[in-house]
């Protein structure tokens, strides 16, 4: 089979293109014109089909052949047995593209979904306390800087509160929980500028804003609040979500190559986390065995739930990036309506 087909050479070490013709026979490609060589077919390299970018034929050496006809060259091709691969007509089929960007979103979806939270509850899980105390390091001190200011409440009542919440057994294994003992903790009181909330942060640190232990007024309902965040640590729920976005952020990385807005982003990370609704009923559960373990009545903890929903009512919303408590209503009627909440 022979086969003439013009178009240009360039040798790879120079711009220069060369005019020639390009014929196969006797399973070898021919030059003739500007440059003479011949190759044998199957040492010649076809580059992939790119939307309307001439397609390159490359010689062992480097050097390459354009054809002025595109078409005779698919043409020519086809006439020696070459064929794309798959993946290079799946690139060329709209359908094709369609599907695999079907394909991939779901994967992306469904890792982002189920595989990525599991992935972040083994680690967290397995991750030693020191590390994971050190991923909270200086997130407090970044609250202090933006956030809060010194507490107002008379040190004797913040002793007093603190004594009373250490003071409580921890549930174990025999209350239902799983995991192991209850995590080291540090109380400390803030006066905040965005109003009432609790919680705690992977350093070990609960923190309670004055504000809260003014709405609560209740101290039995500060200690079911300090249960329910201790709760938290217990499940090591705020680490979780550190991993989640850590991954995130490095699968961010890994696109787009910027590694200074991923080490800035991390402290903004910390406070941009809720909690899942799975998380919220895990601490709820965490602090309704403390509470029965101690004999305190699940009433303080219907009072704190019934606290939070009379602010949203009122139109008083915790800002998102503070806000652990989520889904008041329904965590209410949860508390109410479930059979091992008997008083």
């Amino acid at each position: 089979m022979e086969t003439g087909l013009a178009g240009s050479y360039f040798d790879g070490t120079t711009s220069r293109a060369h005019r020639v013709t390009l014929a196969v026979r006797d399973g070898a490609v021919h030059l003739e014109g500007d440059v003479e060589r011949s190759t044998p077919l199957w040492e010649m390299r076809v580059a992939e089909r790119i939307a309307r970018a001439p397609r390159k034929l490359t010689f062992p050496d480097e050097a390459t052949f354009e054809a002025d006809d595109q078409a005779a060259l698919d043409t020519l091709l086809h006439a020696t047995g070459h064929r794309d691969s798959m993946v290079v007509r799946a690139q060329q089929s709209w359908r094709g593209t369609l599907v695999a960007l079907c394909v991939t979103s779901c994967m992306l979806v469904l890792g982002y979904l189920f595989v990525l939270p599991a992935g972040a509850d083994l680690l967290a899980h397995n991750l030693p306390v020191a590390v994971e105390r050190q991923m909270g390091k200086g997130t407090l001190a970044l609250l202090d800087r933006h956030v809060f200011s010194p507490s107002r409440l008379p040190a004797a009542r913040r002793g007093e509160l603190a004594a009373r919440f250490a003071r409580l057994v921890p549930p174990g294994t025999a209350d239902g929980l799983a995991g192991g003992p209850a995590p080291d903790w540090q109380l400390v009181f803030r006066k905040s500028r965005i109003g009432p909330n609790a919680f705690a942060l992977p350093s070990g640190h609960i923190v309670m804003t004055d504000e809260m232990v003014e709405l609560l007024g209740d101290d039995g309902a500060v200690m079911a609040t300090l249960a329910h965040e201790l709760g938290h640590l217990h499940g090591r729920h705020l680490t979780r979500r550190l991993i989640q976005g850590s991954i995130v952020g490095a699968a961010s990385l890994l696109i787009s190559g910027d590694a200074s807005s991923l080490v800035a982003g991390l402290p903004a990370l910390a406070l941009d986390l809720h909690y899942s609704r799975d998380a919220e009923r895990e601490a709820d559960d965490y602090a309704v065995a403390l509470l029965e373990r101690n004999g305190l009545p699940l009433a303080h903890m219907e009072k704190v739930f019934s606290a939070l929903q009379g602010l949203q009512e009122e139109g008083i919303q915790v800002p998102a990036y503070l806000s652990s408590h989520p889904d008041t209503a329904e965590r209410l009627a949860r508390v109410r309506q479930h059979g091992r909440y008997k008083q």
